[in-house]
């Protein structure tokens, strides 16, 4: 694992609980040789660890006159969070760090997606092994695919102008959850239908079982 990923798992608990923030699996934590760079701005957001510490390539370390501009957002998040927050309550727009908070903004936008994204996966691995395992099917698969479907449609219900999302990436993700499928099976991924063989709307309906 990367040095600076095991700092930030630390920070916040262990890398399960990283991986819970982030909306990735453990897996793909462990399996990164580098952090991908949008998912710096999150890494940041939940532990406070510049940006610049995961992707010194891409992103620059703060001088410190920027450092005092921004409240404190590169060494204390909830500090310049706040600071932010009493500001727009305020109407100081002048004072407000603006920089930082447009990519906050923008990291919370792609974060929505990629939570459907990563809950929709899930789902979709279980709805397969639930289809080629019959004999292995167990109350915590129900509970999962139960819960996925829970959280996806209560996202969906927040974000109303996401609802088209899930029908988007059902064909990337399930190629995705094909090979995972297979990986955690040990069946061949031929045993699996190449395309998805469920439409998105049976994928979220609570009343089905393939």
């Amino acid at each position: 694992m990367l040095t600076v990923i095991r700092e930030a798992a630390g920070k916040v608990g262990g890398v399960p609980k990283l991986a819970r923030k982030l909306g990735v699996s453990r897996q793909a934590i462990y399996q990164w040789t580098e952090v991908p760079v949008e998912r710096a701005a999150d890494l940041e957001r939940v532990t406070g660890i510049p940006r610049s510490r995961f992707r010194p390539d891409v992103f620059k370390p703060r001088a410190h006159a920027d450092v005092d501009a921004a409240s404190g957002y590169d060494h204390d998040y909830h500090a310049w969070l706040t600071r932010q927050a009493a500001l727009l309550a305020e109407r100081r727009f002048a004072e407000l760090d603006l920089d930082n908070l447009i990519d906050e903004i923008q990291a919370l936008a792609r974060s929505e997606k990629r939570e459907i994204e990563n809950r929709l996966n899930v789902l979709l691995v279980h709805l397969l092994k639930w289809a080629h395992q019959p004999a292995q099917r167990s109350g915590g698969w129900a509970s999962t695919i139960i819960e996925q479907r829970a959280r996806l449609l209560k996202r969906l219900q927040e974000s109303p102008s996401l609802r088209a999302y899930p029908a988007e990436v059902l064909d990337e993700e399930y190629a995705i959850a094909r090979e995972k499928a297979a990986a955690e099976t040990g069946l061949r991924a031929a045993t699996f239908p190449k395309t998805c063989p469920y439409t998105i709307d049976q994928v979220l309906d609570p009343d089905f079982l393939p």
